[in-house]
């Protein structure tokens, strides 16, 4: 449809600047325009239905036009539209989050910093650790480390923890204080013969070398996603994560642990810090925090770099570090009832268990043609189109076929996210095995016609 024969998409390509979007692109072919969501839902402004299997964005764990969302959000504007928590001020609904949060998060994190996003919050980890590494006296132990293909957001900041290019190009980014070390995807980057324990030693060996060439007196902290989702749905070897922490409390180095997408529930655990046995110093957590009814992150610290900020604002009269919305009264009264709705419907039980099942389901298109691996636990998952199966070769160029599924799945109804040629999944955790079936259905159609158009030489449109 062109963009003029709507009023409103013509309007959105005059006056909209898009993210993650080619603005030219967009102004030849114009948005979809999404009016309204119900359930596993959505509905574009021509009444089409679309399932919604990456939750919006990673995010809509109790699915779309949950009253009790919408009735918590108006009894607190009806009470407190907004207040802030600066200067000694604070709130009922952030001081029951807080709490909520530290009891529900892993053994070791005991206070709570409210941000609006993801995004925010990994720019705030690095200003925290900054500061606490200052109240040491450590001025020189800055550096973080991250992972080729992590996502930790796009601030200036945490674009630079990202380790994925399409953040980076055209920014100035990285900036200096950041090294990346290699992305633990057993498939892609194992060598000939390798295990994947022998994978996970050599990338926990990797980190080591890193942090003894940069010099341990300067590493300050290794952060990463728990599953890496917007590099592509990653998921490293079981013993990965407890051979890196051996490595980061070997010189002192702080874990960060993103859980942004992994949180509340997406595994089939309440965090994935549990599923790899992860015991972070500082956790971040955003999206399914309100399932993005409102923006809201949080970091989770432990006590000691808690101690030392403390003091450190002491001695130098505050911490003056903060955002006008941080822990606002209406996210976080509609994060409590989101919360309340997971545990109440058992949500992370039912992550598990529809998890179980879609994965199975999955391992079906493992002998397609296109596919090259299929990977994911819980409720997130992805499928990796290849060119060749044998040598597991990538399209030529990359995301060209992963943009024409995509297409093609919105098409039949389904809305998906490509990364490059990796197709994601990550419904809403209330999904059924009947909305499973016909999801996969949708998918399974849009491959054939993948299928056929790759055969075809894959011409232009």
């Amino acid at each position: 449809m062109s963009p003029l024969a709507n009023s409103l998409h013509a309007r959105d390509v005059a006056y909209q600047i898009h993210p993650y979007t080619n603005a030219r692109r967009h102004e030849r072919m114009g948005p979809l325009v999404i009016d309204r969501g119900e359930g596993i839902y959505v509905f574009d402004d021509e009444g089409k239905e679309y399932i919604e299997a990456m939750s919006g964005l990673w995010c809509v764990g109790v699915g779309f036009g949950e009253q009790r969302l919408v009735d918590a959000a108006t009894r607190q504007m009806s009470k407190l539209p907004f207040y802030h928590t600066f200067t000694h001020k604070s709130h009922e609904p952030s001081i029951d989050l807080a709490e909520k949060l530290v009891k529900m998060t892993p053994d070791g994190l005991d206070h709570v910093f409210f941000t609006n996003s993801g995004s925010e919050a990994n720019d705030t980890v690095v200003k925290f650790v900054w500061y606490y590494n200052n109240a040491l006296n450590r001025p020189e132990k800055k550096k973080f480390i991250a992972r080729n293909g992590g996502y930790h957001g796009i601030t200036i900041a945490s674009g630079s923890l990202t380790g994925l290019q399409v953040n980076q190009r055209g920014f100035d980014l990285p900036l200096s204080f950041v090294r990346h070390v290699t992305c633990p995807h057993f498939y892609r980057f194992a060598e000939e013969g390798e295990t994947e324990e022998a994978f996970a030693d050599r990338l926990a060996a990797e980190l080591e070398a890193t942090i003894l060439a940069e010099g341990p007196e300067t590493v300050a902290a290794f952060i990463g996603e728990p599953i890496m989702g917007a590099g592509g749905v990653i998921v490293p070897p079981r013993t990965y994560w407890e051979k890196v922490q051996a490595v980061c409390r070997r010189y002192d180095v702080l874990v960060v642990a993103d859980e942004v997408i992994n949180g509340f529930g997406r595994l089939g655990t309440m965090f994935a810090c549990e599923y790899f046995g992860i015991q972070p110093d500082m956790l971040v957590v955003s999206k399914q925090l309100t399932s993005s009814y409102q923006p809201l992150a949080a970091v989770v610290m432990s006590d000691a770099i808690y101690q030392a900020v403390a003091d450190q604002s002491e001695r130098l009269g505050t911490f003056g570090h903060g955002f006008t919305a941080s822990g606002h009264p209406v996210a976080t009264a509609v994060a409590l009832e989101n919360l309340a709705i997971i545990e109440e419907r058992d949500l992370v039980g039912n992550a598990g268990r529809m998890g179980a099942y879609l994965q199975e389901k999955l391992k079906a298109f493992a002998d397609h043609p296109l596919v090259g691996e299929v990977r994911g636990v819980g409720l997130i998952a992805a499928v990796e189109l290849v060119a060749d199966k044998a040598t597991r070769a990538k399209f030529d160029p990359p995301g060209k076929v992963g943009l024409y599924f995509i297409e093609h799945a919105q098409a039949h109804g389904l809305i998906m996210r490509a990364v490059q040629d990796s197709i994601a999944f990550c419904p809403p955790m209330i999904i059924t095995e009947a909305q499973i079936d016909e999801l996969l259905a949708r998918f399974s159609a849009a491959l054939a016609d993948t299928k056929a158009w790759v055969d075809a030489g894959m011409p232009a449109a």
